[in-house]
């Protein structure tokens, strides 16, 4: 509204001024436009629909207004996506069309979370190849060419046998053996790359397993969110990790709180372009503990899987003191608080939403 008014002030005081003093107002009211938007962004985040991109949504837009992010994805959206704020179908193999979506919409930042993860990229390598490594190429070029700032995030599964476990350093020797690993660590470095040869605005952080009330999508820490699922309605869970398999975690509100922090943070404050984080780190067993103080009656049985070989190729304990340091990065929830919060989320949200189903389905 104010750069439309400003431009009709401009137009009635054209006929009145001289040439010079048209073109010096013009750029001024550029000059205007342009601190308004760096204060206000217009963010896309591909997709949008997947864990992170819902909840992701919501933060930023309580902070720079709905009309300023628009989710998308290739997934039909739910009524409560279309309502919550702007939807728009965006294939990230189609870089013709993401051209025509920053330019129509004006988008300042992208936040990219279109990937296969782990467990399901492990099943169709070629797919992962074409969404986690073309789709990624796309945006990336994206970025530089219309000079966004670019948010890619990363994962422990970046990381392979040959790393340090306990404790993983920022810096260190990663060499994965997942596609999604691969995928990851091909998008850490070209991000860098770009960094340095055009100057792109690019920014990473290397997620530990992020917990959220959300059902679990395929990944190899999900059991972690399964077993509020199935323990709450079930009262079992069998698990397909062995039961001392240590990995990194986190809850949900520690993660969007690093990305918006860390998007946020100066560029002369990091000293990095890809940061570890991370709140904690636990086995099943420890969690399993957790879990029965509030559900006495749980029963946990072991059944590992595939999935057991990628964990013990992980992280079990990430240092993130270099993003504790930079841009003072810091954790609120710990394993009781993360237990507590779940069993409230997943009672609240998604129990009614299943004694519906069973309801409806009887009838």
């Amino acid at each position: 509204m104010f750069a439309r008014n400003s431009l009709q002030f401009s137009h009635r005081i054209s006929k009145n001024v001289t040439k010079s003093f048209d073109v010096s107002n013009s750029l001024l009211l550029r000059n205007v436009c342009d601190n308004k938007r760096a204060v206000t962004p217009r963010i896309l985040i591909t997709g949008g629909l997947g864990q992170l991109g819902t909840e992701c949504a919501k933060l930023l837009r309580k902070n720079y207004g709905n009309e300023n992010v628009i989710l998308s994805d290739i997934i039909k959206p739910t009524e409560e996506n279309l309502a919550n704020g702007p939807f728009i179908f965006a294939d990230i193999l189609d870089f013709k069309n993401l051209q025509k979506i920053v330019v129509d919409y004006r988008i300042d930042w992208l936040i990219h979370f279109s990937a296969l993860l782990s467990a399901v990229g492990e099943q169709n390598v070629p797919l992962a190849v074409r969404v986690n490594i073309e789709g990624m190429h796309n945006v990336i070029e994206l970025a530089k060419q219309y000079k966004l700032r670019i948010f890619i995030p990363s994962t422990i599964g970046a990381f392979g046998p040959d790393s340090p476990r306990n404790p993983t350093p920022n810096i260190t020797i990663q060499r994965p053996r997942t596609i999604y690993g691969v995928s990851k660590v091909h998008a850490e470095l070209l991000g860098e790359y770009y960094h340095h040869r055009f100057d792109l605005d690019f920014r990473c952080l290397r997620f530990p397993g992020v917990i959220s009330s959300d059902p679990p999508g395929g990944g190899t820490t999900d059991y972690a969110v399964a077993v509020f699922h199935e323990g709450l309605l079930n009262k079992k869970y069998e698990c397909y990790l062995e039961p001392c398999t240590r990995l990194p975690m986190m809850y949900i509100e520690d993660c969007l709180s690093a990305l918006f922090q860390f998007l946020n943070a100066p560029k002369e404050k990091l000293q990095r372009r890809v940061y570890n984080v991370t709140a904690m780190s636990f086995t099943p067993e420890e969690l399993f503990s957790e879990i029965t103080k509030h559900i006495p009656d749980l029963q946990i049985t072991y059944k590992p899987d595939s999935r057991q070989y990628i964990a013990e190729n992980w992280p079990q304990v990430l240092d993130d003191k270099e993003a504790r340091r930079d841009w003072g990065w810091q954790h609120q929830y710990d394993l009781p608080k993360l237990v507590n919060a779940m069993i409230r989320d997943v009672r609240t949200h998604f129990l009614p939403k299943h004694r519906l189903k069973e309801v409806n389905s009887y009838v």
